[in-house]
């Protein structure tokens, strides 16, 4: 059970999508916490570094052939890699390498990694971009540099081309490869609930995790209704500009938080989500419908999905009669015997709590009861 606050949250009533593999269960309990019902479906899955003879391979390499610069890009990427190392009994050796290179930190948690493994970064961006650090990588001049770039999953856009095209050697470090889940169950259902406009938004924090998900959605056969459903009826918020790249190649617009953090990814979807619904003054009751519950009077009223697929008929056209015929074509799963609008309606008004904000229209069908003075305003 849910307590008052995520009942009444800015998220009560909305179903949210969580693709994440990593920190998944924190996004969660975010996202809970302001009310949100979480579907989790992780769109990849991690490599164990220990098991990774890739990530093996390349510190080798460095270690028999010692780079000229070593950019550290995260903070438990660079911490993976010397556990890693350590474990493989090449700890030492490692260090003893970074140690005789040009260390380049992305930002001040990579720095507080570099140092707690008793090394000193040469320098360190203030944006915190990498960006920032190509261009003073670029400025140095990289002709004939050997240079090691710790990788952790993400594209960097043009960022080894344009060392390789100075002239530089660059040596990927793979910390944390990413691939397809060992259960695809759940990112199928994910997709399947997508497809249907079931989701309200879905959240990404990697761009591994978005290219995955929609390379899935392409192996199915599914991948136009998905982008259909995510240009037009669910909100996508992306932790940030990289993570949404393969989205926007898609033609899919992102929400993005101006911090690229979980906390702050979490307050987008608050602010936006909401104002996706329309609030109709129905029967002299504000009425609010939002993906698996509506809010009448600011009180959440939990509603089955047949009963949401009703409402959403209903409200498509708010005041105006609409035809058995019609909601049974809205409702799952219903067949051909419009006895079962009959039984999903009576559900519906029981779980609205106020019977009569939906009329039935005898020998036409039912409509809700827009409030008289709104006629005008919802009647097209």
């Amino acid at each position: 059970m849910q307590d008052d606050d995520a009942t009444h949250g800015p998220l009560a009533g909305f179903t949210v999508g969580v693709t994440a593999a990593r920190r998944a269960e924190e996004l969660g309990t975010l996202l809970k916490r302001r009310g949100a019902a979480v579907m989790h479906a992780p769109a990849l899955r991690i490599v164990p570094l220990a098991d990774d003879r890739e990530l093996l391979t390349a510190t080798e390499e460095l270690i028999e052939h010692a780079p000229d610069v070593v950019v550290a890009t995260t903070a438990i990427g660079f911490r993976g890699w010397v556990e890693a190392a350590d474990g493989w009994g090449i700890g030492d050796r490692l260090l003893d390498r970074l140690r005789g290179a040009e260390l380049l930190a992305r930002g001040p948690k990579v720095k507080g990694a570099i140092r707690a493994a008793g090394l000193t970064e040469t320098w360190s961006p203030g944006s915190e971009s990498m960006a920032e650090v190509l261009d003073r990588l670029l400025g140095e001049g990289v002709e004939g540099r050997r240079i090691a770039l710790q990788l952790h999953g993400e594209p960097l856009p043009g960022f080894v081309e344009s060392l390789r095209a100075g002239g530089a050697e660059v040596v990927g470090v793979p910390v944390y490869r990413w691939m397809p889940p060992q259960d695809i169950a759940p990112l199928d259902r994910m997709l399947d609930v997508t497809a249907a406009r079931g989701l309200d938004a879905v959240t990404f924090t990697s761009a591994p995790a978005a290219a995955s998900f929609l390379n899935r959605a392409e192996e199915r056969g599914l991948l136009p209704e998905v982008l259909g459903a995510l240009h037009d009826d669910v909100l996508v918020a992306c932790v940030g500009p990289v993570t949404a790249l393969p989205l926007q190649a898609r033609g899919i617009g992102t929400l993005q938080p101006e911090r690229f953090r979980l906390g702050p990814l979490v307050q987008v979807l608050c602010a936006r989500l909401p104002g996706t619904v329309r609030t109709l003054p129905v029967a002299g009751h504000r009425v609010e419908i939002r993906g698996h519950a509506v809010l009448v009077d600011d009180e959440l009223r939990p509603v089955a999905p047949a009963g949401m697929a009703l409402l959403h008929a209903l409200a498509r056209r708010p005041g105006w009669v609409v035809a058995r015929a019609d909601l049974l074509r809205a409702l799952p799963g219903s067949g051909s015997d419009e006895h079962a609008v009959e039984t999903a309606m009576a559900r519906l008004r029981a779980a609205l709590g106020v019977p009569r904000l939906i009329q039935t229209v005898v020998k036409r069908g039912y409509r809700l009861a827009l409030d008289p003075s709104a006629d005008t305003k919802y009647a097209g």
